[in-house]
């Protein structure tokens, strides 16, 4: 993290200066035995290609409010940022009829139906894979991002002092995000090299927090599980091993 850090976007382009190739996102998902470990350069490569695909094809603008209904995974981690670059509200379970745009994951299509503007839906398969059937009123978000740009640039700047994430009832602007993000990875002891393990929900600001943010901004990177509850305390101990993990979520 740099001092004129301001946004969870600044945060990713530090990282990228500093060293790209290290490790930032880990994710396991213990119902299907997935694992899929993204670099500095893979997460923000993803990123820019999911914030072109926002500011360019969806004609989202700064201000927008975009209502995030997936769960803890790195596709969404990925959303986060993109959102963040281009000045995006987002809403995490937020109510879609009352947002400009929404991104679905495969168990809250009906409710994201409700949005009157553009809808992703994302089927959350190993790989980022797509739908067998492209569910009706949606764009697939795995046939959509692979064409996008690899470099990404707003077309307006973003200002870190408009509201930036909602989340448990609170909105946070983005220097907000950044300042708390600091403030939980001093608490939880993080800094560069550090790894810490959540098998927590991103439906609260401790999960975002620990599962990306806090990560993000020491330095360190996240080793994200999702259906932790099906991992038994040996596969844990293993996980914990194996991924050379050194805190895990409180």
């Amino acid at each position: 993290m740099n001092a004129t850090d301001r946004t969870p976007a600044d945060l990713l382009g530090s990282a990228l200066d500093a060293d790209p190739s290290r490790p930032l996102v880990t994710f396991y998902d213990d119902a299907t035995g997935e694992r899929v470990e993204l670099s500095v350069a893979t997460f923000a490569n993803w990123v820019a290609k999911t914030a072109n695909l926002l500011q360019d094809d969806l004609a989202a603008a700064p201000g927008d409010r975009c209502a995030l209904l997936l769960p803890a995974h790195w596709q969404t981690a990925v959303w986060l940022v993109a959102c963040s670059s281009v000045g995006v509200l987002v809403d995490i379970g937020g109510d879609p009829a009352s947002a400009d745009l929404v991104v679905s994951g495969p168990d809250s299509l009906k409710e994201a139906r409700e949005c009157s503007g553009e809808r992703v839906a994302l089927s959350l398969q190993p790989l980022g894979g797509r739908f067998p059937q492209l569910p009706e009123g949606f764009a697939d978000y795995a046939v959509e991002v692979p064409s996008q740009g690899d470099r990404f640039a707003p077309y307006s700047p973003v200002d870190p002092d408009t509201p930036a994430l909602a989340v448990g009832g609170a909105e946070l602007t983005s220097a907000e995000v950044v300042e708390r993000a600091a403030a939980d990875a001093a608490g939880r002891g993080l800094g560069p090299g550090s790894r810490i393990l959540s098998g927590l929900s991103y439906g609260t600001w401790e999960g975002l927090s620990y599962g990306l943010y806090a990560p993000l901004v020491s330095g360190g990177s996240v080793v994200l599980c999702r259906h932790l509850d099906r991992l038994d305390e040996k596969g844990l101990s293993g996980r914990k091993e194996s991924e050379r993990v050194t805190a895990t979520t409180p």
